[in-house]
């Protein structure tokens, strides 16, 4: 089991030292970071839309009949615990309605940041243990959106209020860490399920990364609408599916 973790942690890693640099760079090197930070969004979108469609989806449709059921869950669930989110924690009528509003706006969205995070180490572990040709297309979808990632969560530290070095520790544990923590705790119970039932996991993280991709990443980047930001986006598309034509030679 230890070997078949190995590039699961590996993901894990990658996954933090990525959302590390945008956090230091949005300390740092605010300029630039807030100018390529779209780039990033428009980039990894692409990628992970065409991995969700042209690699992830079939390979849960063939190992359970009832893949397209569990994408449409995966979608669904994770645009349903978004607005739970928005509307009953952080929305003015939700849990956190008596806090100040730079409070809400930052640290609540930030846990919102770290359960995204969480749920990316789950779905290193379920796409690697499904193909090691699956899980590393999705890990190059992921680790891109880290990036912008690390430079949101520490703006949203900044912006409720916290000093620059307390911003940096606590957006590196919620957008950071807590990715291969949920790899961590999550492989040893995925690695041991059969065929079927994870076909069912995979078909629920394809329809997760859709929802990353598409209705997370994608609106965001166009928010500010950059100069190539489509060529960037084209370029994501062009990587998965060169990657979805040499699939044959993997296993």
């Amino acid at each position: 089991m230890l070997s078949g973790f190995l590039p699961v942690l590996l993901a894990g890693l990658l996954s933090v030292s990525l959302c590390t640099l945008g956090i230091f760079t949005i300390w740092k090197h605010r300029k630039w970071a807030e100018k390529s930070t779209n780039y990033f969004m428009y980039f990894a979108s692409g990628i992970l839309i065409s991995v969700a469609f042209l690699i992830a989806t079939p390979k849960a449709f063939e190992m359970n009949s009832n893949g397209p059921a569990y994408l449409l869950a995966g979608f669904l669930g994770i645009f349903l615990i978004n607005k739970f989110v928005d509307v009953y924690i952080c929305g003015e009528n939700g849990v956190c309605q008596d806090f100040t509003e730079d409070f809400r706006i930052g640290v609540i969205a930030a846990l919102g940041i770290a359960f995204h995070s969480l749920v990316d180490g789950v779905i290193y572990s379920t796409t690697y243990t499904a193909s090691m040709f699956i899980g590393t297309t999705a890990t190059l979808g992921m680790i891109f959106h880290e990036f912008p990632e690390g430079v949101v969560t520490f703006s949203l530290f900044k912006k409720s209020g916290l000093n620059s070095k307390k911003s940096f520790l606590y957006a590196f544990i919620a957008g950071g860490i807590t990715t291969p923590i949920g790899a961590a705790i999550s492989y040893p119970f995925i690695s041991s399920l059969g065929e079927k039932t994870l076909g069912a996991l995979l078909g629920l993280s394809a329809g997760v990364l859709v929802y990353v991709g598409g209705a997370h990443l994608l609106p965001e980047a166009e928010k500010e609408s950059k100069k190539y930001g489509l060529l960037a986006f084209v370029l994501g598309l062009i990587v998965a599916i060169g990657l979805w034509l040499i699939k044959g030679f993997y296993p």
